[in-house]
C-alpha cells in the first residue's frame, strides 16, 4: 500500500511493555528453570577456565596454584621446538581434515537415498542397522578392527588372500581410522537431516512431478536447498573441532611402527599430563590446541557468513 511504512516492533512491545522486573515476578517459574542450567555451566564450564594459568607455571602441586613460579610462555616455547612438534600438529590436522572430507558428506547422502525409499519397514530396518554402530564403544569397536586386520585370520586379509599387519604400516592408519569413524558415526548423523527433510511440504514434490520433473531433479531442486542451511551449522560445528582427534581410537590403536602417522596432539597430551605428570606441560599443549580451534571455528562461521543466503550464520 502506498504511503505506508513497514512497523518495527520493539522487544518492549512484543513483552507487552512489561519492565524485565514485572515479567521475572509473572514467570518466576520459568526463569527459576533456567536458572539451573545456567548455574551448572558457569560452575563446570567457566569457573574450571580459571585454572589454565597453570600453562603459565611451573605447577606443583605441594605449592598449589598460586604458590608455583609464575614463568609465562616457557612451556610452549619447549612444544614448538619439541622434534616431534611439527609431526604432531601435522597429523592432528590431517587426520581431522580427511575425516571431515570423507566423512561430512556421507549422512547427508545417506539421508538423500533413505528419503527415497517409500517401502516404510525396509526404510526402518536400514536406519536401526546404520545408528546400531553409533551405540558400540569405542573399546569394542578397536577390538573388531584389530580382529578384522589382524595378519593371521583377519577378514580383510582373507577375503585379499594377504597376511599384511595394517597396524603396523604408517600409510594405512589414517585409512583405518577414518573408514572406521564412517562406518561408526554416518548413521548417526543422518538423524538431524532426515528430520529436516521430513518437514518438506509434500505438495513441492507433487508439484514436480507434474512439472516432469526427475528423482534426481526432486533431490536437487528441493531436498538440497532445504538441507543448505544444517548443513553449514554441521560445517561450523565440525570445523571447531578439527584440532579434536579421537584420543580413545587414536591410542588403542597406536603401535610403535605407526606413529608417523598416529602421533597427534591429544594423546602426547595424556602422555605428559597422565602418566608423566607434566601438568602445567600437557595444559599448555591443550591451551594451544583450543585456541586453534576457536580460530578456526571463527575463520570458518565468517566463510559460512559470506557464502550462505541464511542470514543466522553471519
Amino acid at each position: 500500500m502506498s504511503g505506508s511504512k513497514s512497523a518495527v516492533i520493539s522487544p518492549t512491545k512484543m513483552s507487552g511493555g512489561k519492565p524485565l522486573g514485572k515479567r521475572i515476578k509473572d514467570n518466576w517459574q520459568l526463569y527459576l528453570m533456567l536458572l539451573v542450567p545456567v548455574v551448572l555451566t558457569i560452575i563446570y564450564k567457566y569457573i574450571p577456565m580459571y585454572g589454565i594459568q597453570i600453562a603459565f607455571r611451573d605447577y606443583k602441586a605441594s605449592r598449589g596454584m598460586f604458590g608455583s613460579e609464575w614463568i609465562g610462555l616457557e612451556w610452549f616455547e619447549r612444544f614448538f621446538t619439541a622434534p616431534n612438534c611439527g609431526r604432531m600438529i601435522k597429523n592432528t590436522l590431517l587426520l581431522s581434515f580427511y575425516s571431515l572430507l570423507w566423512g561430512f558428506p556421507i549422512p547427508v547422502i545417506l539421508a538423500l537415498m533413505l528419503n527415497q525409499l517409500r517401502f516404510m519397514r525396509f526404510k526402518r530396518v536400514t536406519q536401526t542397522i546404520l545408528y546400531a554402530p553409533h551405540f558400540i564403544s569405542t573399546m569394542v569397536i578397536c577390538g573388531m578392527i584389530r580382529i578384522f586386520l589382524s595378519p593371521s585370520g583377519g577378514l580383510i586379509n582373507l577375503i585379499a588372500g594377504t597376511s599384511i599387519d595394517f597396524l603396523t604400516e604408517s600409510a594405512a592408519f589414517r585409512t583405518i581410522y577414518i573408514a572406521s569413524g564412517i562406518w561408526q558415526d554416518a548413521g548417526w548423523g543422518i538423524i538431524v537431516y532426515m528430520a529436516t527433510l521430513a518437514s518438506i511440504d509434500t505438495s513441492l514434490y507433487e508439484a514436480a512431478k507434474v512439472d516432469g520433473a526427475s528423482m534426481f531433479q526432486r533431490i536437487l531442486h528441493i531436498d538440497v536447498p532445504q538441507l543448505t542451511s544444517i548443513m553449514v551449522l554441521n560445517l561450523i560445528m565440525s570445523a571447531g573441532n578439527l584440532m579434536n582427534v579421537g584420543f580413545e581410537k587414536v591410542w588403542l590403536l597406536q603401535t610403535d611402527l605407526n606413529k608417523a602417522t598416529s602421533d597427534v596432539i591429544a594423546v602426547y597430551v595424556y602422555q605428559q599430563g597422565i602418566e608423566n605428570a607434566k601438568y602445567s606441560y600437557s595444559t599448555a599443549v591443550g591451551l594451544f590446541n583450543t585456541v586453534v580451534n576457536i580460530i578456526l571455528l571463527i575463520v570458518v562461521n565468517k566463510i559460512a557468513g559470506r557464502i550462505s543466503e541464511d542470514t543466522s550464520f553471519v
